[in-house]
């Protein structure tokens, strides 16, 4: 029995990194289906009432985050706030182009519309970033993690900062 506490207690970070495929792709398509509809429900023209999009959003996004630390532990999920601080600038330049597409601009809605889909826009770039440190096996080797994150880094800046400026200049 203490065996098995011993692996549940585990899983936190240490163990979750070796977690199957199926656990990244599972909740990669999930968040993308919860994430799309909170994304279509802030920027529809009928879309629902504020109160009912927060409360949608609101009680998904906070079970990810629990499970997020159950499955990768507190110190990993700190970096979910480094991905936040890249996605602000992200998330708006990213939000804005697709909204672009259909004549409007992120600048057209209140602040608050933009909660729900950039919570889950934080939410899924931290995944993203956990499938990328198991592609390239960073976990367990500081080396590789370090080079791993800072190419993260500059390829979040590179493509977040042409999608911001570069369809200004179109």
């Amino acid at each position: 029995m203490s065996s098995q506490r011993k692996r549940v207690l585990s899983i936190k970070g240490s163990d979750a990194p070796n977690a199957s495929w199926f656990i990244y792709l599972f909740f990669m398509v999930h968040m993308l289906v919860f994430g799309l509809s909170g994304f279509l429900m802030a920027y529809s023209s009928d879309g629902p009432d504020v109160t009912f999009l927060y409360m949608h959003g609101g009680f998904a996004i906070f079970v990810y985050i629990i499970f997020y630390l159950v499955i990768f532990g507190p110190g990993s999920v700190g970096w979910m706030f480094i991905n936040a601080g890249l996605g602000l600038f992200g998330i708006y330049a990213q939000i804005d182009w697709i909204l672009s597409r259909f004549g409007k601009s992120a600048g057209d809605f209140p602040f608050y519309i933009h909660v729900i889909p950039f919570l889950y826009y934080v939410l899924y770039t931290f995944l993203l970033y956990q499938f990328v440190l198991q592609v390239f096996g960073a976990h367990k080797n500081p080396a590789r993690k370090r080079l791993v994150e800072t190419t993260y880094v500059i390829v979040s800046l590179v493509i977040y900062s042409w999608l911001y400026f570069g369809h200004r200049t179109s």
